[in-house]
């Protein structure tokens, strides 16, 4: 299906997304996740086609498009590889966009030009291993110490951790205020104290690492704060609001590349003298897909236009997060059961989707913790007795 209201560069970036992935991406996807290699090679291919800093202004070497493009050209690139899907989002929607919105002068220009082309890629250290969806119980801190901040902490399920160049890492400065006492660090690879600990062995997303992030006393120049002290946990919040709607982008594109194969596979495989697709049953539950696909997609898409119009867009974000998620999860299961046998099957992709979709409810907030955000946003905040 076609959206009736994007205009025509927003048209001409979709279609440049979907040949690269159909073309370029799709072939060795399967490949990459059977070996868990990190899509280093494809990365930079995107980095030249403007995929990774895509609504980073042109001055500092961006692309300077809008939320609406980017969600676009997402779930394509999502449509071909799921795990270089993720690497693009979390680069994009978090790391590019705190630095575009909290960074000073000096840290845009020094950092965002090599995310932009490719020479750094970006990662996010919010979760711990005792903290997930409440942030605020995380318990990572940074003392000042002279020109310095010293980080001390472990940081949990950080996607591309081992592969980044730059991690952005929250931690208590003043335990005392609660979460008004959580400020924002960029932390470079390399910095004495930071220590890459355990790589996640995950059900899906295999060529994307996630990796345990240790922080041993981890010296970062004072300059190195991101934003003002206090204001960490707005930058995460602010930030997971874009990254959400990252998520919905990437439950599309998974969602869209299972019904094209489970369409392909129920037109060439024949059961009692006739094609599966020619059963009404069958038929039905492909209308039905169909239809939740385009509703994720004017989810998405609404979202991502108001963040483009410079309008409040949490709950939005959130519902096109839970919506389009808990749709891949439906879609990537009934598409399996329309290929019988073979959907178990590695030989065939839909065991893969299968496989990388079953996160999408999981990161950057569960289904529950959006339903906390929606559900304030319709009644207000929940009344504690």
């Amino acid at each position: 299906m076609a959206l009736a209201f994007i205009n025509e560069e927003q048209r001409m970036i979709q279609t440049m997304a979907r040949d690269f992935a159909r073309e370029v991406l799709l072939p060795g996807a399967g490949q990459r996740d059977r070996e868990g290699r990190f899509p280093a090679d494809m990365l930079a291919r995107m980095a030249e086609l403007g995929f990774l800093g895509m609504m980073v202004p042109e001055e500092y070497g961006g692309a300077g498009v809008d939320a609406v493009s980017y969600v676009l050209a997402l779930a394509e690139i999502a449509y071909g590889c799921a795990s270089t899907a993720v690497v693009m989002s979390v680069h994009n929607s978090i790391c590019c966009e705190a630095m575009v919105k909290f960074g000073s002068e000096e840290q845009k220009r020094q950092w965002l030009p090599p995310m932009c082309d490719g020479r750094v890629i970006g990662a996010f250290g919010l979760t711990e291993p005792g903290a997930g969806s409440d942030p605020s119980g995380q318990i990572t801190t940074a003392v000042r110490d002279g020109d310095y901040w010293v980080l001390s902490g472990v940081k949990q399920f950080i996607t591309t951790g081992s592969n980044a160049g730059l991690t952005i890492v929250t931690a208590y400065t003043d335990k005392s205020k609660k979460h008004r006492g959580v400020s924002a660090f960029l932390v470079p690879k390399g910095s004495p104290g930071l220590v890459v600990g355990k790589a996640e062995d995950k059900l899906g997303l295999k060529a994307s690492d996630t990796v345990q992030l240790i922080l041993e006393d981890c010296r970062v120049p004072a300059a190195n704060m991101l934003g003002r002290e206090g204001e960490g946990f707005r930058v995460a919040m602010t930030c997971l609001d874009a990254g959400r709607i990252g998520i919905a982008a990437q439950s599309l594109g998974v969602a869209r590349a299972c019904l094209d194969e489970a369409v392909t596979f129920i037109d060439s495989r024949e059961q009692f003298g006739r094609a599966i697709s020619q059963f009404q049953g069958v038929r039905w539950r492909i209308a039905d897909m169909a239809t939740e696909i385009e509703a994720a997609e004017l989810l998405c898409v609404n979202a991502a236009l108001l963040k483009a119009q410079g309008q409040r867009f949490t709950a939005e974000a959130s519902m096109a997060k839970l919506f389009a998620s808990e749709m891949v999860n439906r879609i990537t299961s009934q598409c399996l059961q329309l290929h019988g046998g073979y959907g178990f099957c590695k030989e065939y992709d839909i065991e893969r989707h299968f496989r990388d979709a079953r996160v999408f409810t999981i990161y950057e907030g569960t289904s529950e913790i959006q339903r906390v955000v929606i559900s304030n946003h319709v009644l207000g905040p929940q009344r504690v007795r």
